[in-house]
């Protein structure tokens, strides 16, 4: 391991809730930057979300190791006061208050970057700083639903949401990479940056494919369960001893070769109603069947070797505690104040990696607010 990681010296604030805008930071911590918190008396309310991490908020947990926690009420003159006198020393700062909330707090960008030149401002909001939608709250599930995100999701039949998180991790995903580019900048010319982005905006790029196909062919793709809408055979299909596997076949080749391989029908890897992928689409039911049908005359272990051997994609339907016994699974661990709990490694493995603690509310505030006396 090298002593030294890319973000040493960089001094990041971040008057932060919930998910997105502490994920970012926490991609901020792990590369070296030194993180500053600031909570609530009562804390970021995302400690009291569950107690599954060995007592402690899995999600504070998991987005929160290595960050110092201040605690200070920002309407009050005082704290509002040492918070200022923080980001002129800051490189970085972070809020996602309700849209307008920073600015009545004298904490917007143009204000602070007055005195602060080189200072990099993420706004992180929910639909953007403007337009219609501008002041409503929104969380990861409301996203999922005004983007569209929830229609072609699952299978058909009543709505359900994605099971992560996923429009809060890929805005703080998006936010940390802008504010990496903005720092890369910064050590070139000195200059700052005010960066933006939204929860509806990261969604609506994930929405790209589906969005096209509305725009330009008059149909976007239905909710079609473990298939894929615009490929097939990609979906899950299930063994004789009830295990779910699911393939991807990427290439007309690798369809004839799982035909003849795979799934001893050779006669359909040179039927010609399954040629060429939109053919295999337009009759995805009878290519989907014939699949299933396949597979349900083999047992798990045999489809693994045969898929293996013929080198078709494939990956099985796990659940939680597969997961947790994964054999590829790595895991880091993060102390706290009563203990220590084993947590997903970071999923870029560098030679800076370093497990530090989970904060407790206000552990730093003493001692911050004696470096940043008045």
């Amino acid at each position: 391991m090298s002593g030294s990681k890319p973000l040493e010296g960089v001094l990041v604030v971040s008057l932060e809730q919930a998910v997105a805008a502490p994920l970012t930071t926490q991609r901020l911590a792990d590369a070296g930057a030194r993180v500053i918190k600031i909570e609530r008396p009562e804390g970021d309310f995302a400690r009291g979300y569950d107690v599954a991490a060995d007592g402690l908020s899995s999600y504070f947990a998991w987005l929160n190791r290595g960050k110092e926690s201040l605690v200070l009420d920002v309407k009050d003159d005082d704290d509002n006061a040492l918070l200022r006198r923080v980001l002129a020393d800051a490189d970085v700062f972070i809020q996602n208050l309700a849209v307008g909330a920073a600015a009545r707090l004298g904490l917007d960008a143009d204000t602070l970057r007055a005195s602060n030149p080189g200072l990099v401002v993420c706004d992180l909001s929910g639909y953007g700083t403007t337009g219609p939608y501008a002041e409503m709250k929104a969380y990861d599930l409301l996203v999922q639903a005004e983007s569209g995100i929830l229609s072609v999701s699952g299978p058909p039949g009543p709505f359900g949401r994605v099971g992560v998180s996923l429009v809060d991790l890929t805005t703080g995903m998006n936010a940390a990479i802008a504010i990496m580019q903005a720092l890369y900048r910064k050590q070139a010319t000195g200059e700052g940056a005010h960066l933006e982005t939204s929860l509806f905006a990261s969604a609506a790029e994930l929405m790209t494919v589906p969005l096209l196909h509305h725009d330009y062919l008059g149909r976007a793709p239905q909710r079609v369960g473990l298939a894929h809408p615009s490929i097939s055979p990609y979906g899950g299909f299930e063994s004789s001893d009830g295990h779910t596997i699911v393939i991807s076949i990427q290439s007309d080749r690798e369809w004839r070769i799982l035909c003849s391989e795979v799934l001893d029908r050779p006669d359909m890897a040179t039927d010609p109603r399954f040629a060429t992928n939109l053919d295999r689409v337009g009759i995805r039911e009878e290519t989907d069947g014939a699949v299933a049908d396949a597979f349900s005359s083999f047992q798990r272990a045999e489809l693994v070797e045969r898929l293996t051997s013929a080198r078709i994609a494939f990956g099985a339907v796990n659940d939680t505690a597969g997961l947790s016994e994964h054999p590829q699974l790595r895991r880091i661990p993060a102390a706290h104040a009563d203990g220590e709990v084993q947590l997903p490694a970071s999923p870029v493995i560098t030679d800076w990696d370093s497990h530090p603690p989970v904060p407790s509310i206000g552990e730093h505030s003493g001692a911050i607010r004696a470096e940043w006396a008045g």
